[in-house]
């Protein structure tokens, strides 16, 4: 079973869940539990350091229970904020799965050297928000920051975890009146550079991460004249030249008060690239998109959810690729966009039966929002007042990746495919002759069974294939041209990433309005409080699973916080939305806890 171990220490794995399951909500309690959770975020920030009283000590023991029924982990304390004072309390380190074999995949890393990493290479980030492990999946750890602190918060003040007010990631305390470009400062501002810097990237390559993603819309912060935060792609001394830095801007959370101003309605929604603080284009090495059929030099024209989705069909991606390499996710403060793709893709993996296996809906869902969210220091309750609703847009955002197109497992199974054949290619000759698991014509046979890598989902894998002739291959392909699928996908194909020879994709602007192939497949209602309805087929494993969390979350959501009303539009009233949702999970308006 699944134990931890405190700083290097062995404790007894029996014993700390039992520890861990004091306290915690019992069997069956799962929609309340999930609901006290809601209420103590919408209530105050967590922060490390004030402990919280017995609500926040049952998340925190709750959280480390679920994590330890399908992991060996250990706990980094961070008890009073010593460490970082809005990372959690027991900051988790996943070592590998609780009943894997010697054979399967396992971290290598010490977390006693961990511990000593961290301590040292805290300073580099902002908010001493230093890069985090979050997910293990398949040996590779995923992990989570802030971005670089820049020459302000390093020269600013001491106690660098308050040199910033609280509030959004624009909300910047003022730094002392001492220009950066000063020349009797120069030498010793990069001599501390190479120092914090030099820290950050030790704790990086031990943690064997290879890809940062950084989704800041700048190249650096810059507050009161003064750039208060950096970023990797942008350090002078190309310190971080030996990793795959990706610049994919994402907006942050004042963008999502518009999201709320037109009814949670997320269609349509297109950021304004044009703004003067917006100077970090899109940046992706050629090798990364090749596979993914994206056009990316139209993703100013993406609305938010497709904007979203390629984004994470980008991460998954990314961490199925062959190597072992690890991710880093972030933005600027680490609590807005970083959890909503941490918890994305955690819930994504889940749904595939990659990671969490053990976990039920209600679980992986009260494990993302306690962890991901509330215990990393998102601040819902200043969110929330603003109208600032990037949390409740991610989960309301999975009935948007439910589609096989998000699935790692499909990934996976693209590599093993022979030259000349895409996965759907063969899964239409499955639909064409549903009666025959062998040959379709006389060129080739074809096998098909289920694939063991998913906990309870079925799907198609390529087991035998003989290849035609590329003339055989091309003749079937104008066969089947006439077939809604294959015209969808002949557009995917014929949206072939149109890169730069440099290796490096890198879009400053765009000219057309047109969406990617990934919008037709997933356009499924726009009501953020929309019942998933019945179907007249079997819904995917996957698919019914991400139904079900966010179907857990809106009701519990809208017991608790609710979404604020927003002036009578075409579309109908919000209020309405929401009493036709509770009505649809038999619940009442006025239920309480």
């Amino acid at each position: 079973r699944g134990g931890p171990r405190v700083a290097g220490a062995v404790v007894s794995g029996a014993g700390m869940a039992a520890a861990a399951a004091r306290g915690c909500p019992p069997a069956g309690s799962g929609d309340r539990a999930l609901a006290e959770l809601l209420l103590e975020f919408s209530r105050a920030q967590y922060r490390a350091k004030d402990g919280g009283g017995a609500a926040v000590e049952r998340i925190e023991r709750r959280c480390l229970e679920l994590f330890g029924r399908d992991y060996r982990y250990s706990v980094i304390p961070n008890v009073h904020g010593e460490v970082c004072a809005h990372y959690p309390r027991h900051i988790v380190f996943l070592e590998r799965d609780a009943g894997a074999s010697r054979d399967s995949f396992e971290s290598t890393v010490q977390v006693g050297k961990l511990q000593d990493l961290i301590n040292r290479s805290k300073m580099a980030r902002c908010r001493g928000r230093f890069v985090c492990p979050v997910i293990l999946y398949k040996g590779k750890h995923i992990c989570r920051s802030a971005t670089l602190a820049g020459w302000g918060e390093l020269y600013g003040r001491t106690g660098y975890n308050y040199i910033f007010s609280g509030g959004s990631d624009d909300a910047w305390a003022d730094a002392e009146d001492i220009s950066e470009e000063d020349s009797a400062l120069r030498n010793a501002d990069s001599q501390l550079f190479d120092k914090v810097r030099g820290h950050d990237i030790k704790l990086l390559r031990y943690l064997s991460v290879r890809y940062i993603c950084d989704l800041m819309v700048e190249n650096k912060k810059v507050k009161f004249g003064l750039n208060v935060t950096s970023s990797e792609k942008v350090d002078k001394a190309q310190r971080y030249a030996d990793f795959t830095l990706l610049s994919i801007p994402y907006p942050g959370c004042e963008f999502f008060k518009d999201y709320k101003d037109r009814d949670y309605t997320a269609e349509g929604l297109i950021f304004n690239w044009k703004q003067d603080y917006v100077d970090a284009p899109l940046s992706i090495p050629v090798s990364l998109t090749q596979s993914l059929n994206i056009d990316w030099s139209e993703y100013q024209s993406w609305d938010l959810i497709q904007q979203t989705q390629n984004y994470l069909k980008l991460l998954i991606s990314i961490i199925n690729s062959d190597d072992d390499s690890g991710l880093l996710v972030h933005c600027i403060s680490g609590w807005d966009r970083t959890p909503l793709f941490i918890s994305l893709l955690r819930l994504s993996l889940w749904a595939d039966g990659l990671i969490h296996t053990s976990l039920e809906p209600s679980e992986i869902l009260y494990l993302t929002v306690a962890y991901d969210w509330f215990l990393f220091g998102h601040m819902l309750v200043d969110r929330l007042s603003k109208g600032e609703e990037i949390f409740f847009f991610c989960f309301n955002f999975l009935k948007h990746i439910t589609s096989e197109e998000f699935s790692a497992l499909k990934s996976q199974r693209r590599k093993s495919l022979p030259p000349g054949f895409t996965l759907e290619e063969i899964c239409m000759l499955k639909q064409k002759d549903r009666g025959s698991t062998t040959s379709l014509s006389s060129d080739f046979s074809l096998g098909m069974e289920s694939s063991p890598g998913a906990t309870g989902s079925f799907t198609y894998e390529a087991v035998e294939l003989m290849p035609a002739g590329a003339q055989a291959q091309a003749a079937w392909r104008k066969s089947c041209a006439s077939s809604p699928q294959a015209v969808l996908w002949s557009r995917a194909q014929q949206s072939e990433d149109r890169l730069s020879s440099t290796g490096m994709v890198e879009v400053k602007s765009s000219s057309s309005s047109s969406s990617t192939h990934s919008d037709n497949f997933l356009r499924i209602g726009s009501s953020p409080l929309e019942v998933p309805r019945s179907r007249l087929v079997s819904a995917s494993d996957r698919e019914s699973r991400l139904e079900e969390v966010r179907s857990a979350f809106l009701a519990s959501y809208s017991r608790t916080i609710g979404l604020k009303a927003v002036p009578p539009s075409p579309s109908g009233a919000i209020g309405g939305l929401l009493e036709q949702f509770v009505r649809g999970v038999g619940l009442r308006g006025s239920s309480t806890l």
